[in-house]
């Protein structure tokens, strides 16, 4: 396998943009990925992969890579004759479609491929549409089996399951069931949920690309509206729309590359996918395992790891990912958190993005929209928000949900330009 590095990357700004359309969106984050590039146009690239959820709802269910991509293509800024390869993976999709042009470049096939992640969450008027969006991710053939589990799990948490409760979805329900759980086991105590959902909110604040760009104290977090117990507002990942992308490429492209383009590129030290499962709740969840085979296939550790963007659909995640990421010992991601560590200015800062709570979760882009802020990060240009010379960052991303797992997980480690 060959080295592939990033060697650019691009995010839109995060929000309700009923103005934009699919194809505006993909314009912004492409035409951005391009000028980081230092490229006029798209000529050098031979793949690509189009991250989107939720463009069916819209009424375009296939070759929505190609629409969006259609004007480009006339205007010469992107090139004709590409494939373009069509990705799907709940929240995890833009991290796939990063997978994809990883391995065209890795396999030694391309020597430079697109990935770009693109999605509309937010249909003004009619929320109906975008419950559409998020129910298809998870099974929708035979939901009485995820209803006969969550029923079990929401028992044993002490949590019971209501899928015709009033307040959140199913989803706020799964992650509240789990949280439950941790609650039960563990002792995790809610207000470190809060501080988690606190800190990432701070974070967001100093974020310009943000959909949240305010402050919000442990207290404030506590006393919300809730959304399903322990989990409230604050503590849960809002609607919105947005894109981000970036270019993969070979050492071999990167050495004919000018010297400024070279001295920003981010070297790839894995990049790995898990699948979900039902398991039992005191099983490993599908990120430990996908972190694991990144931490092998990069002859890392976590205490190489400098800095973390992770999946924070509610702010009991990243107590939970941290644990499963190898940061913190089962049970102690709650007790990581409320120490500090994970803010800015701490030895392990988590989501300096802001996290999905705060940065907003545009679920097609947001794989994608975490490698740029490691970008940043890596880069030491993340402006008020950056971190001290970071090393190596991870990505990680979960998609789906297949009882208290994601539907797939991805992992990403990367390494800052060589001083």
């Amino acid at each position: 396998m060959r080295d592939v590095y990033v060697l650019a990357t691009s995010c839109t700004a995060f929000g309700k943009r009923p103005g934009d359309s699919f194809k505006d969106l993909t314009r912004e984050a492409y035409t951005a990925v391009l000028a980081d590039a230092g490229l006029e146009n798209g000529d050098v690239i031979e793949q690509a992969w189009f991250g989107n959820c939720g463009m069916g709802t819209f009424g375009q269910r296939n070759i929505r890579g190609q629409v969006c991509f259609t004007p480009l293509v006339r205007e010469g800024l992107f090139p004709e004759r590409v494939p373009m390869i069509n990705v799907e993976g709940g929240c995890a999709t833009a991290s796939m479609a990063f997978h994809g042009a990883w391995k065209d470049v890795a396999s030694g096939d391309m020597e430079a491929s697109l990935a770009i992640g693109v999605e509309k969450t937010f249909v003004q008027g009619d929320p109906g549409r975008t419950l559409e969006i998020f129910e298809g991710g998870i099974d929708q053939l035979d939901p009485e089996e995820w209803h006969a589990y969550y029923k079990a799990r929401g028992a044993e948490a002490g949590k019971p399951f209501d899928p015709n409760g009033a307040g959140g979805t199913v989803f706020m329900d799964t992650y509240a069931m789990q949280a439950a759980w941790h609650i039960k086991t563990y002792g995790t105590t809610q207000e470190q949920i809060a501080i988690a959902a606190s800190k990432n909110h701070w974070h967001g604040s100093m974020n310009p690309k943000a959909q949240y760009r305010f402050e919000v104290s442990v207290e404030e977090a506590l006393n919300d509206r809730e959304v399903s117990w322990p989990i409230t507002r604050s503590m849960a990942a809002p609607v919105g729309d947005g894109a981000a992308a970036a270019i993969l490429v070979s050492g071999d492209f990167l050495a004919r590359q000018p010297a400024e383009v070279r001295a920003r590129a981010l070297k790839v030290r894995a990049s790995v996918l898990t699948g979900g499962k039902y398991r039992d709740p005191a099983e490993p969840g599908l990120s430990r395992v996908a972190a694991q085979k990144a931490y092998a296939k990069s002859g890392l550790s976590p205490s190489d790891v400098n800095l973390v963007e992770l999946h924070d659909a509610t702010s009991f995640c990243e107590i939970f990912q941290l644990e499963m990421l190898g940061f913190a010992e089962d049970g102690k991601g709650g007790d990581l958190v409320e120490s500090g560590a994970t803010r800015l200015g701490g030895r392990l800062p988590v989501n300096l993005s802001g996290g999905l709570v705060s940065k907003g979760h545009p679920v097609g882009a947001t794989g994608l929209s975490m490698i740029h802020e490691l970008g940043l990060q890596l880069r030491g240009e993340a402006g008020e928000r950056q971190t001290d010379s970071p090393r190596i960052a991870m990505a990680e991303n979960g998609g789906g949900v297949i009882g208290f797992d994601e539907a797939a997980c991805s992992v990403i480690l990367l390494e800052a330009p060589e001083a």
